[in-house]
C-alpha cells in the first residue's frame, strides 16, 4: 500500500463530492422528501470540509479544472430536481447583487443551485480520477478558491431555502 500525502480533511472532501454528485445523478430514483433530507445532510458537511482545507498555496499559475460536465447532463440533472422539487423548487433571494437595486423580490431555483454545485463538484472528481497526487492538490486548491469566489454562497442559499421545505 503506497502512503499518500493528501490530508485527511481532503480525503472526506473528495469523499462528500462524490456523494453529492451521486445524490443528485439519482435524485429520480427518491422521493422530494428524501432528497432534501440527503442535502440537508450533505451540504453542510461539504462546507465544513473544504472550509477546513489550508488556503490555497500561492500557485506560480491559476489552476483550471477541465469541464468534464455536457450542458445537455446538466440540464438533465436540473430538470430531473426541477420536476422532483416540483411548486418548491422557487424561493426568494435576497443575496442577489441585484437586490440592492429591486424593490421587486428576485426568485432562484433550488435546482439550478444545485446543479451549479453538481457542475463544479463533478468537474472535480472526473479532473481527479486516477490523477497523480500533485494533480489532485492542485484540483482542490482550484475548487477551494472557487468555493469562495463563487459557490459558497450558492451552497447556502439552496441550504436555507432546503430548510424551510423540510421545516415548514
Amino acid at each position: 500500500m503506497t502512503k499518500t500525502n493528501i490530508p485527511n480533511n481532503t480525503l472526506a472532501f473528495i469523499g462528500l463530492s462524490n456523494e453529492f454528485c451521486q445524490s443528485v445523478e439519482e435524485c429520480k430514483m427518491t422521493t422530494r422528501d428524501e432528497f432534501v433530507g440527503t442535502m440537508l445532510r450533505l451540504l453542510p458537511r461539504i462546507y465544513i470540509s473544504v472550509s477546513d482545507i489550508d488556503e490555497p498555496a500561492a500557485l506560480l499559475e491559476a489552476t483550471y479544472i477541465p469541464g468534464a460536465l455536457e450542458e445537455e447532463y446538466y440540464d438533465s440533472v436540473r430538470r430531473a430536481m426541477e420536476t422532483l422539487m416540483g411548486e418548491d423548487d422557487t424561493f426568494l433571494e435576497v443575496f442577489e447583487e441585484d437586490m440592492k437595486y429591486s424593490d421587486t423580490p428576485i426568485a432562484a431555483s433550488i435546482s439550478e443551485e444545485l446543479a451549479d454545485i453538481f457542475q463544479v463538484l463533478y468537474n472535480f472528481i472526473e479532473n481527479i480520477k486516477d490523477a497523480p497526487e500533485e494533480i489532485i492538490l492542485e484540483s482542490v486548491d482550484a475548487v477551494k478558491e472557487d468555493f469562495g469566489a463563487y459557490w459558497s454562497q450558492k451552497l447556502c442559499n439552496v441550504l436555507r431555502a432546503l430548510n424551510s421545505i423540510k421545516y415548514k
